[in-house]
C-alpha cells in the first residue's frame, strides 16, 4: 500500500502542469508539458503597471519589469534639442527638449489606468522580459512609434507595420523626428552621467561630436559653422 501510494506521488509531480507563478519565476525554462502538449515557456502578464520609462513597464503583482519588444526611446536623463536656434547672438546654444520625460508622458497617456496584457518573446540580456504589449486592443509600442517617441530597434524590422507607423511619423516630423537628439545605443555609450540631474550641455556635446544620426533633416549639421567667439 505505501508503494502504491509513493507511486502516486510520483506521478503527480511528472504530470502536474507548470502554474503561472512559476513561468513568472523562471524564465529559464525551456520546456515545459501539460499532458502531451507542450506549453510555451515565456509568460504572459496581465494587470494594471507603472511606467518606469519610455519602454519600460512595472507590473507590480508581479514585481516584474517588462520591456517593449522592437523599439527604442530616449533614456529620462537624455535630452534632445530644438533645431529652431534663431537668436544665436543672444542664445548660446539651441533650446533643450527633454525628450526621454516627454517620451515617458507619451507613454502613460497612452495607457492611463487601464489594464495591459503583454505576451513575452524573448528575454534581453539583462535578464528583463521582451513583450509585445496591448491595451484596449492597441499595441503599444504602435503607439509610441505613431507618435514619435519611439523608433524601432533595427531598420530590419520583420514587423512592417512598426516600419510603417516609423516613416510616418518621421516624414510629419513628430516627436522626437522634430529635435536634433542623439541616437540612444550612442547615448548610452558616450553618456558619463546618466542621473535625471544630467544637464542639457552634456547632450548638446555628445551631439556636437556625434557617430551617427536619428534625425533626417539636420543631415548637414556636421557642417554647421564653429562658434568663434569664446
Amino acid at each position: 500500500m505505501k508503494r502504491y501510494l509513493a507511486a502516486i506521488a510520483v506521478l503527480t509531480v511528472i504530470i502536474l502542469p507548470a502554474t503561472a507563478a512559476d513561468l513568472v519565476g523562471n524564465h529559464d525554462a525551456t520546456r515545459r508539458w501539460q499532458g502531451d502538449a507542450p506549453v510555451n515557456p515565456y509568460p504572459v502578464f496581465r494587470g494594471r503597471v507603472a511606467v518606469m520609462d519610455a519602454r519600460t513597464l512595472w507590473y507590480p503583482q508581479y514585481a516584474q519589469r517588462v520591456r517593449l519588444a522592437d523599439i527604442d526611446a530616449c533614456e529620462l536623463p537624455q535630452w534632445a534639442l530644438d533645431p529652431e536656434w534663431l537668436d544665436r547672438q543672444r542664445q548660446g546654444a539651441p533650446s533643450p527638449v527633454p525628450c526621454g520625460p516627454l517620451a515617458k508622458s507619451w507613454l502613460k497617456r497612452t495607457i492611463g489606468n487601464k489594464p495591459v496584457e503583454c505576451s513575452v518573446i524573448a528575454y534581453g540580456h539583462d535578464g528583463i522580459p521582451q513583450a509585445r504589449c496591448t491595451t484596449s486592443g492597441q499595441d503599444v509600442a504602435v503607439e509610441m512609434l505613431r507618435v514619435g517617441w519611439a523608433r524601432v530597434t533595427s531598420p530590419s524590422s520583420y514587423n512592417a507595420q512598426y516600419l510603417a507607423y516609423q516613416r510616418y511619423a518621421m516624414a510629419a516630423r513628430y516627436g522626437m523626428w522634430a529635435t536634433y537628439v542623439l541616437d540612444m545605443n550612442e547615448w548610452r555609450r558616450k553618456a558619463v552621467d546618466k542621473t535625471l540631474g544630467r544637464q542639457p550641455i552634456a547632450d548638446a556635446n555628445l551631439l556636437a561630436d556625434r557617430e551617427s544620426e536619428i534625425s533626417p533633416p539636420f543631415t548637414n549639421a556636421r557642417r554647421k559653422p564653429r562658434r568663434t567667439d569664446r
